[in-house]
């Protein structure tokens, strides 16, 4: 229901194949590439149907711009996405392979969290900057590659 709501005050519409992108972002465990995205998505639209390559991108970026899906940047040419956090309610960070561009979610452990607030408590003292929410890629090389 919010990602129609969303939708909406961007007088945009909540599609089936809209619906099957929130839906594959949904079930997933990492942030995904657009390939990727449409592999899953076109394998659960009913009666054959498939949503075109150009339908996804305008899609996602429409998502985007209503706050339901996030873009990445991997360490490669591919973005990816993932479902917002506010709407998957699942806070985390990613880890970004520099060999194969593997992005990866981390879970936030509580350490995690309170270190990142004292680095943000600590760039808003000296900056000015009012800091109220935080993102973090940790960038190396994953398990195959190493």
């Amino acid at each position: 229901m919010q990602v129609e709501v969303r939708l909406a005050a961007l007088d945009q519409r909540y599609t089936r194949g809209r619906r099957a992108l929130v839906e594959v972002l949904g079930d997933t465990d990492r942030p995904l590439t657009i390939p990727e995205i449409l592999e899953a998505a076109n394998r659960s639209l009913p009666g054959g149907h498939r949503l075109p390559q150009s339908s996804a991108y305008r899609s996602l970026t429409a998502l985007a711009e209503a706050g339901v899906v996030r873009r990445l940047a991997g360490n490669d040419d591919l973005g990816r996405f993932e479902l917002a956090e506010d709407l998957s309610g699942h806070h985390h960070h990613h880890l970004v392979c520099t060999s194969c561009g593997l992005v990866a979610d981390v879970p936030a452990s509580p350490r995690l969290e309170r270190a990142l607030s004292e680095a943000g408590r600590v760039a808003a003292e000296e900056t000015g900057f009012e800091v109220n929410d935080h993102r973090i890629d940790l960038v190396g090389r994953c398990a195959t590659c190493r």
